[in-house]
């Protein structure tokens, strides 16, 4: 089980966009693509067959999970998690600070 899952809300720590919040998009090893987070603009060749245009477009890039800590909306600030097992035998995470439960 990972501690940053996809749809997950987070914020970034450090580096370039500090303080920016987004949803996890998708998860790539040990990056992770989050929305409105780490933009960079690619220059896009033409392609008719797949119909793609060609031109420059923006796009977000992966971000190290190191970098992005899960947001605690109830304590309105990042936080950290921890996994424990319910008295039903499921593993859920759960913030550090609050021992509310992420994931039901």
């Amino acid at each position: 089980m990972k501690k940053i899952k996809k749809g997950d809300d987070v914020i970034v720590i450090t580096g370039r966009d500090k303080g920016k919040k987004g949803s996890v998009l998708r998860l790539l090893g040990h990056c992770a693509v989050v929305s409105g987070v780490n933009t960079i603009k690619k220059h896009q060749k033409p392609n008719p067959n797949k119909g793609v245009e060609g031109g420059i477009i923006e796009k977000e890039a992966a971000i190290h999970i190191s970098n992005i800590a899960i947001f605690n909306a109830q304590a309105g600030k990042p936080d950290r998690v921890g996994f424990k097992t319910l008295d039903d035998d499921r593993k859920v995470r759960f913030f550090k600070s609050t021992g509310e439960v992420v994931d039901l």
